[in-house]
């Protein structure tokens, strides 16, 4: 059967996830969708019942550019390999990262004294989730958060049922908790997509990004948005593509996750794991912001095909997936996917 990859990262996410994503997901057709809606009869019902405008979700996911939901294969174990961020450990992408923390000074200098979050982790941040805002995604979002939403579906489950745990309940007892997992996380991140796009005065098809729904330079979905994002030129709005904005909202997010000076390489990495639930993400951007706060021993040349492919790929979830709890998803406990 035909499939075509779904980021949910790992819900970096991201990061996010970031990705992530912070899980292997594969859009499929599992199972005949149902009728209704052109099978997203499930979720419009959802968001309806939570207050989202009929008329709003309705024209929404009518719209042709919302393609029909024909099912959503999930893992029960997503794992981020270290090779998914190698490349941007090279020179040439860490001097890209130099080159980012040196034109953005002000913006992240003033993101640090606010809220206490060191440059050069911000910096790497956004270096590894955007190539410091260059690489931000052209994907709808909605379409790719409805999908992951839609993760614990009747018929959806059943499918993902017989196609991972066949005859042996336990597995099948996985399944559907990560199934719920998945409609947990991903669910609201739907929901609040509604109210980014009442908020920045958007039709909610305008909005682009990752494919697992993660956006802006920061790439955060949208509920991280919502609560962290800072309008920091004080121009009136939260914009993630405006690099003060932009380097505050992580700092923040970062900060009301339990950064402060002072802290262990241990409690950074437990800080960062919320922001991508993924350890390879966490080793890329603590590398990367030490590096760039260590003097360039010898000249290197960007290359800068090689960069972009690579910090695209490093995004697909999620950790993002899951990838962003964050922004981008947590990253599940064994039984329930994370």
């Amino acid at each position: 059967m035909p499939t075509r990859p779904c980021d949910a990262r790992g819900v970096s996410s991201t990061a996010a996830v970031v990705l992530t994503v912070l899980c292997t997901v594969v859009c499929a057709s599992p199972a005949a969708a149902d009728d209704d809606l052109r099978g997203w009869g499930y979720l419009v019902a959802k968001l309806e019942a939570d207050g989202v405008p009929a008329a709003e979700v309705v024209v929404s996911f009518a719209d042709p550019r919302v393609p029909r939901f024909d099912g959503l294969y999930f893992s029960l174990a997503p794992r981020e390999p270290a090779s998914l961020y190698r490349a941007l450990l090279r020179p040439a992408s860490v001097a890209q990262a130099r080159r980012c923390r040196h034109r953005w000074t002000d913006a992240l200098a003033d993101a640090e004294r606010r809220y206490g979050v060191p440059a050069s982790v911000v910096a790497a941040i956004l270096h590894v989730e955007s190539g410091c805002g260059h690489y931000t995604g052209r994907s709808l979002l909605l379409p790719g958060l409805a999908r992951l939403a839609m993760a614990n579906e009747p018929a959806n489950v059943d499918a993902n049922v017989d196609r991972l745990a066949g005859d042996d309940p336990a597995v099948a007892l996985q399944v559907r908790a990560r199934a719920r997992y998945l409609e947990d996380t991903f669910y609201p991140e739907a929901r609040a997509l509604f109210t980014v796009a009442a908020r920045l005065h958007v039709d909610p098809l305008d909005l682009r990004g990752s494919e697992s729904g993660a956006f802006g330079y920061p790439q955060f979905l949208p509920t991280s948005f919502l609560r962290f994002g800072v309008d920091a030129d004080g121009d009136g709005r939260v914009s993630l593509y405006d690099m003060p904005d932009a380097a505050a909202s992580c700092a923040h997010f970062l900060a009301s996750h339990g950064w402060h000076p002072g802290l262990t390489v241990a409690q950074r990495r437990r800080v960062i794991w919320q922001y991508n639930r993924s350890d390879a993400y966490i080793d890329a951007v603590l590398t990367i912001a030490r590096r760039i706060d260590t003097p360039e021993s010898a000249p290197t040349a960007l290359v800068h095909r090689s960069v972009k492919r690579h910090v695209v790929a490093a995004r697909r979830p999620a950790h993002r997936a899951l990838h962003h709890t964050r922004h981008r998803a947590p990253t599940p406990p064994a039984a329930e996917h994370r």
